[in-house]
């Protein structure tokens, strides 16, 4: 296990996160099973899925096969899910719920987090949300994708303060405004799609430090993010890259290098709400809600 992989930081409400894990966007259950294995074989800890990425059922044998494997406990991992657009409202979050911890065969999970703000159906999410976390069945509670409007609707309607916003988060997309809100009142950032895609990991700067450092793009990039106070969860199936994307504490950034990569910053998110039916449904081409279907998926159900 590198450092960074046991290094974690202090959720607002006294959990103590992994600052570095894996995600399994766009896995199969086979390949989702198969990760989480390798994963915390090598020392994850910090695994990230969500009903929408229809892999619960793997990550949930896996967590299980891996847990035996490594003589390792439950509490040894943090397991993060979200609230899936569709689910959303107070009792069919509950019910929701309920379904997500069958599938990862788990009795809680560490983080749970609403996927996206969808328009008039979050306030009441985050209220089945608050009661699973005062039942002690989530450790802590958080959103994604919000933008300051929407996490200060949450702040004056709500009881308790998300611990957590996951956002889009890299070099080209730094989110300066919604950091800052989340700075100025003790909220923790996550990152996906912390590497940035093609566009990042080939930009000439970000291959410079690279060089000069003996390293990737992508560990350069994950050192960004990490330095800048960000939680990352770089997603891959394949083992080598696991154990490559957290060999990156055996270096620093320097401030000027750091300068150089904050200089590619475009703030042009990938998704957002516009491209939602819950935010413009008369939009031929938005984005529906709908949970991706691996044909694999019977063979991991309980």
């Amino acid at each position: 296990m590198t450092k960074i992989l046991s290094e974690t930081t202090r959720l607002s409400n006294g959990v103590d996160m992994p600052v570095m894990g894996m995600g399994v966007w766009k896995s199969s259950n086979t390949d989702a099973c198969n990760a989480v294995r390798a994963g915390i074989k090598h020392g994850y800890r910090l695994i990230d899925t969500a009903k929408q990425y229809g892999n619960q059922p793997g990550v949930g044998v896996g967590i299980q096969k891996a847990l035996a494997e490594n003589n390792l406990n439950r509490k040894d991992l943090f397991i993060t899910t979200k609230v899936f657009n569709g689910d959303q409202g107070y009792q069919s979050t509950l019910d929701a719920f309920e379904e997500q911890l069958k599938q990862l065969r788990l009795t809680y999970v560490d983080l749970y987090l609403i996927h996206w703000p969808v328009d008039g159906k979050y306030i009441d999410t985050w209220r089945a949300m608050e009661k699973l976390y005062h039942e002690g069945k989530v450790r802590a509670i958080g959103i994604s994708n919000f933008d300051e409007e929407r996490i200060q609707d949450l702040l004056d309607h709500t009881q308790i303060m998300p611990q957590v916003n996951q956002m889009e988060f890299n070099p080209l997309v730094q989110e300066k405004d919604i950091m800052a809100k989340m700075n100025s009142i003790g909220m923790t950032m996550e990152a996906w799609s912390p590497l940035g895609g093609g566009e990042a990991l080939s930009d000439p700067a970000v291959q410079a430090i690279a060089k000069d450092h003996g390293k990737t793009a992508a560990q350069v990039i994950l050192r960004f993010d990490y330095q800048m106070g960000v939680i990352t969860i770089p997603k891959s199936i394949h083992e080598e890259r696991l154990v490559e994307n957290s060999q990156i504490d055996d270096f620093e950034l320097s401030a000027a290098e750091m300068d150089q990569i904050k200089a590619l910053n475009k703030e042009k998110r990938s998704l957002w709400y516009d491209k939602f039916q819950w935010h413009t449904p008369h939009t031929d081409d938005a984005v529906s809600d709908a949970v991706d279907h691996w044909d694999d998926v019977k063979d991991f159900l309980a």
